[in-house]
């Protein structure tokens, strides 16, 4: 199938961006501190000469912003090419340095898919790893209390994603840390979508590997973190030069770098939050009033559990509206949207994250992903609750089926 309404979207007015969970634009500001290391300050932050020199000066200026924005020291933070890259260096150097101990390690049925996949492939080198799954509740949150009975004398690492990139579920990781901490077993998370929309501090959340990465938050794409906490046992990864205190080796993206400390800067600002989540709450709330829709994950209106939702995820199922039909209408309205993961949108498996929170297939193909950012304005969310209603009626009653065919035919 053809990309529905290329052309459209070329010659019309600007799209409404809502797949911010896919990746954001990148901050204007953040592309300007970028553009020197780019251009005049390009020198390599290895390299001993001047330019050499400023590079590193900025690199390690870098990594330092990072470290106090989740309560680390510098020493801890070791930059990578994104998110994927520091959740595999995470789960197999933590496997690999630890059998001694053991060779359990602890996840969650809705990771991202490069954790999952990382468990299926320590599992299935047949060196004896086990992985046990845990399940979550129709919001998304999982059990901690299951979480305690699942651990076992030669479990070495708890593996669960902070933000779901699809539902918005914020897990209690605080809590889930400090049942780690006192079973002497490793805890990482998966911050790539709750960083700088979160409250984070490693140490008091007792988090001993955290992965970060920049293209969520407004920075380039193709740069992320790991925090290692300091004395934990995992090695390198990637072998070469021994760059980043020979725990990561290649030439560091110190533009990337430096755009991703500015990223998070600009992030960590409150207002920012805040001014999602009345859009996410707008979204919501207008959405809703649609005769039989249903929100996936976390509600937003104050339970027991107060706001554990991330302030820019919106994953909504609309009855009897498939989802790839409508998100193809969408886009010929300008609106951008997903089905879910953009990892995993061209695979027409229907989503692990939902079938894990009870959804029916039908249920599935039925939910659409809506993800916000800080350029979102009010009055783009008043287009789509303009258009939204119209939409969805005629899909039902089949009345887009010609109109659709002809742009498939294109």
């Amino acid at each position: 199938m053809k990309f529905l309404g290329i052309d459209q979207f070329n010659e019309r007015e600007k799209a409404i961006y809502l797949d911010n969970g896919a990746t954001t634009m990148i901050d204007p500001k953040v592309l300007k501190v970028m553009t020197p290391y780019l251009t005049t300050e390009y020198g390599n932050p290895a390299s001993v000469h001047i330019l050499g020199k400023k590079a590193s000066i900025a690199l390690e200026d870098a990594r330092t912003t990072i470290a106090k924005s989740i309560g680390a020291k510098r020493s801890e933070i070791f930059f990578t090419s994104g998110g994927t890259e520091s959740n595999n260096w995470a789960l197999k150097s933590i496997a690999f340095n630890n059998m001694d101990k053991g060779k359990h390690i602890i996840t969650t049925k809705i990771e991202h898919d490069c954790i999952l996949n990382s468990c299926k492939w320590l599992k299935g080198l047949g060196m004896g790893f086990e992985i046990t799954y845990l399940n979550v509740d129709k919001e998304g949150f999982i059990d901690v209390e299951e979480l305690n009975e699942a651990i076992r004398k030669d479990t070495i690492l708890v593996s669960i994603i902070h933000g779901n990139n699809e539902i918005g579920t914020i897990q209690e990781i605080g809590e889930i840390g400090k049942l780690c901490r006192d079973n002497n077993v490793y805890f990482h998370t998966d911050a790539c979508q709750s960083y700088t929309k979160t409250n984070i501090d490693v140490r008091k959340q007792n988090i001993d590997l955290m992965t970060l990465n920049a293209h969520k938050i407004h920075g380039p794409k193709g740069v992320g973190a790991l925090y290692i906490r300091k004395g934990a046992n995992i090695k390198p990864w990637q072998h070469g030069g021994g760059q980043e205190r020979g725990m990561r080796s290649g030439t560091v993206n110190v533009s990337g770098v430096v755009g991703f400390a500015e990223a998070v800067k600009i992030g960590m600002d409150e207002k920012h939050i805040q001014y999602m989540k009345r859009l996410r709450n707008k979204l919501i709330n207008g959405l809703l009033e649609i005769p039989d829709t249903q929100l996936n994950g976390p509600a937003i209106d104050k339970n027991k559990r107060g706001d554990w939702r991330l302030c820019n995820n919106v994953n909504i199922r609309f009855k009897n509206v498939n989802n790839e039909t409508l998100g193809n209408i969408l886009n010929i309205e300008r609106v951008c949207t997903s089905a879910g993961s953009a990892c995993s949108a061209r695979s027409s498996k229907p989503s692990h994250v939902l079938k894990a929170i009870g959804l029916t297939d039908a249920d599935i193909k039925n939910s659409i992903r809506l993800t916000l950012s800080r350029f979102n304005t009010n009055e783009e969310i008043d287009k789509v609750l303009e258009i939204m209603p119209g939409i969805i009626k005629k899909i039902r009653k089949g009345s887009f089926l010609d109109k659709f065919a002809s742009y498939v035919s294109r």
